[in-house]
């Protein structure tokens, strides 16, 4: 992925048509605010894990169709995915992605009930000038993104041909238009050892747990060989049947991430190493299987830009890049691989306060400063969208640059 042009001072410079429709979005997401506030509350208040959003996505169908938008439902085979749209079928097209899973234990501690409300509020404002900028707005329906990779499922099903852009939101501590997203991928390793009795013949065994614990030590003895923002962490699921057996069977999983694909594959097989030579050490068999992560985020900078000169005429400048805080991973990478995509970060507590996956978190997701950072989202999103339909050398410009990455 080429590095990021430098930082620059963003400055709204809006055309009278684009500025006529961004008055129509900040009506609309006004008079809406109640309802979107509703939504935020209910879904932030009920988190549901990936693939099981029910209510979640139940709630954003029922709104939708209040307001006289057919939706469909199961996109992809998923129960939980869904897709409105409004405006001029036919013309440039720009979807809107809505997140709405929450995490095991702590909740919406990544905010997508932020992401789902912001969303929501972007589509219903974007659709009253959908067919005055001559063409279409979607709204799409995304699970699964902790880990369950539900826009992969849906670039497979087709959900995002034809779209000129895709475009999201997600919460942050802090402001960035244009931050990176790793590529990612999940490594499992399963020990097969021999029991014996732990205190009378533990000479007779072999330590299926001993070799899961020494992968751990071999990793962290590879790290000082891994690049520039490679992470790679890892748990044992299964450490033992009993503490007076020799462990028959142990398991563990390490989550792999990277910059880029290449630089993946090849921290990829040096962990996969490491766990072939605990086994052998031990004198174990190991299983491996993986699951395919996500990958990189390419963001389109042209793009960026115009959301923050929206999030900017609100009174709400962005960095445009940052060296300052560490990246995740997101299916939001795949889709910027295949559509022009952005994936911008706001700010839902001070900087240092909190990040994603912290219990905090999840209490700034649930806050009324979170859900003024949702409608700051989905006007700046709603106004991009606009944009992009209404404006054809933008277009030209959002494709190039993409054309150029690939």
């Amino acid at each position: 992925m080429p590095p990021a042009e430098p930082a620059r001072s963003v400055a709204p410079t809006l055309s009278p048509s684009v500025a006529s429709l961004a008055l129509v979005v900040d009506d609309a997401v006004a008079a809406d605010a109640e309802a979107l506030r509703r939504l935020c509350r209910d879904i932030h208040a009920n988190p549901e894990l990936r693939f099981e959003e029910v209510k979640a996505s139940a709630w954003v169908c029922e709104l939708l169709a209040a307001r006289g938008f057919a939706v469909e439902r199961g996109m992809a085979g998923m129960p939980t995915s869904f897709a409105a749209r409004a405006g001029k079928p036919g013309g440039p097209s720009v979807a809107i992605l809505a997140e709405y899973d929450a995490l095991p234990h702590i909740g919406h501690a990544c905010g997508h009930n932020l992401i789902a409300t912001g969303a929501v509020g972007a589509f219903l404002a974007a659709a009253k000038g959908a067919e005055a900028a001559g063409g279409e707005v979607v709204l799409l329906g995304t699970p699964a993104e902790e880990g369950g990779g539900g826009k992969i499922k849906m670039l497979e099903a087709g959900c995002f041909a034809g779209l000129d852009a895709a475009i999201m939101f997600h919460p942050f501590d802090r402001d960035i238009l244009a931050h990176p997203a790793l590529a990612s991928l999940w490594v499992t390793f399963t020990f097969h050892g021999k029991p014996a009795h732990a205190a009378a013949a533990p000479h007779d065994g072999n330590s299926a747990l001993t070799a899961c614990m020494d992968t751990f030590r071999l990793v962290d003895g590879q790290r000082v060989h891994f690049r520039d923002g490679v992470r790679v962490h890892g748990f044992i699921t299964n450490g033992g049947q009993a503490v007076n057996i020799i462990p028959e069977l142990a398991a563990c999983e390490f989550g792999v991430r990277a910059k880029d694909g290449r630089e993946l594959e090849r921290v990829r097989a040096i962990v996969e190493r490491c766990a072939r030579g605990a086994a052998m050490a031990s004198g174990v068999e190991v299983e491996v299987s993986s699951r395919t992560g996500y990958s990189a985020m390419r963001n389109n900078l042209t793009l960026a830009r115009r959301f923050g000169d929206h999030l900017a005429s609100g009174g709400r400048t962005a960095d445009e890049v940052t060296d300052q805080v560490g990246a995740g991973s997101t299916d939001m990478g795949d889709v910027s691989q295949a559509v022009p995509a952005i994936h911008p970060y706001l700010a839902i507590c001070d900087v240092g306060e909190s990040l994603c996956h912290e219990h905090r978190f999840a209490e700034c997701a649930g806050s009324e400063r979170g859900f003024a950072t949702a409608l700051d989202g989905a006007r700046a999103l709603a106004k991009t969208a606009l944009e992009l339909l209404v404006d054809a050398e933008l277009r030209r410009a959002v494709r190039a640059e993409f054309d150029a990455q690939r």
